[in-house]
């Protein structure tokens, strides 16, 4: 995440909590820590100065501290701010390990990176379509994690991620493990699980946004979108995952580099 530069500033009252979050249908401490972290992704807070107090906070949300407490909490278990007793709760620096990836394939138009912002609004557990199935190479039926991520580029929506991958190869995978792990998902699944992803396999496509998709992303409905379905496998071929990405390309583009380079930030 780029360092902040603006200074920070007094909290502002808002009717209502979470304007502008997609967050319809959430529970409230989830909403505030949707708006919280978009906030942040957006400079508002002085990288270098103690966050709002949770108090501050409830004013501005029109919420009791307890559910503030709930959204910052979640904020701290996720490693996007961290508390320090006597000073206050401060934005959390990212090291590099968690934002190399050389999957990531998104960059301005001006062919400048950010580092990207991920907030998991969907864990659960679910059976594989057979669509599913045939790309994770499994029976139709078996169980599977369903993952939905929003990505925040410059503190705003800009892909969604729909992740469907195998209980069998992660046993035991908990939301509380997933949104706390301090790597990318590819990482998270490296270091918690041994299964290394070393290709994945893209097919690009175009859709109008639906409704649900245009809530998540911010957008109008029949909002042209790029779309990504991805296949990545590790070692031997063996497919680990099945993602389906919406792309909301107005700032942004998708940009693949053939040829020896560094790696992108993820």
């Amino acid at each position: 995440m780029k360092a902040a530069t603006r200074t920070s500033k007094k909290p502002v009252k808002r009717r209502g909590a979470a304007r502008g979050a997609s967050g319809k249908g959430l529970p409230l401490y989830k909403k505030i820590k949707i708006d919280v972290t978009r906030a942040l992704s957006r400079g508002e807070f002085d990288a270098n100065a103690p966050l709002p107090t949770e108090r501050q906070l409830a004013e501005r949300y029109h919420a009791s501290v307890g559910t503030v407490r709930r959204a910052m909490d979640e904020l701290v278990a996720e490693h996007v701010v961290v508390r320090q007793q006597g000073r206050g709760t401060f934005l959390a620096r990212f090291s590099p390990e968690r934002m190399l990836n050389r999957f990531w394939r998104v960059v301005r138009k001006d062919g400048s990176r950010e580092i990207p912002i991920v907030q998991t609004v969907t864990f659960e557990k679910a059976a594989a379509s057979k669509e599913a199935a045939d790309a994770l190479a499994i029976a139709e039926g078996d169980p599977v994690y369903h993952i939905v991520n929003v990505v925040l580029l410059g503190g705003n929506p800009v892909l969604l991620d729909d992740v469907l991958a195998p209980n069998a190869l992660f046993p035991g995978m908990t939301e509380r493990d997933f949104v706390a792990r301090d790597t990318t998902m590819y990482g998270f699944y490296q270091e918690r699980y041994g299964v290394s992803v070393f290709r994945v396999v893209d097919r690009l496509g175009a859709v109008a946004a639906d409704t649900k998709t245009a809530r998540r992303l911010s957008v109008p409905v029949f909002t042209p979108l790029l779309t990504f379905t991805r296949v990545a496998y590790a070692f031997g071929d063996r497919p680990v995952e099945y993602r389906r990405t919406w792309f909301h390309t107005f700032a942004y583009e998708y940009r693949n580099e053939i040829g020896d380079g560094s790696p992108s930030f993820s």
